[in-house]
């Protein structure tokens, strides 16, 4: 996965606020989508696919900090 590992951090942060966030008026997306899925409302496959799209740039941070951080304790 070396393509994960040339993407800084900068733009991955600024991808998660950005997707993250939108719409940022009345209430941000994934924020809805979380709700929804607590509630066991996350029943459409198009707000299963939204919570894909919003959150892939949160689940590249972490994998992208797993790599870095817990990798180099393995060697």
């Amino acid at each position: 996965m070396a393509w994960l590992d040339r993407l800084p951090y900068g733009l991955l942060i600024f991808a998660a606020l950005m997707l993250g966030l939108a719409p940022f008026i009345p209430e941000p997306h994934l924020l809805q989508k979380m709700k929804m899925l607590l509630a066991g409302e996350l029943t459409r496959p198009e707000d299963i696919g939204d919570v894909l799209f919003h959150g892939a740039p949160l689940i590249l941070i972490a994998f992208k900090l797993k790599r870095d951080y817990f990798s180099s304790t393995e060697a």
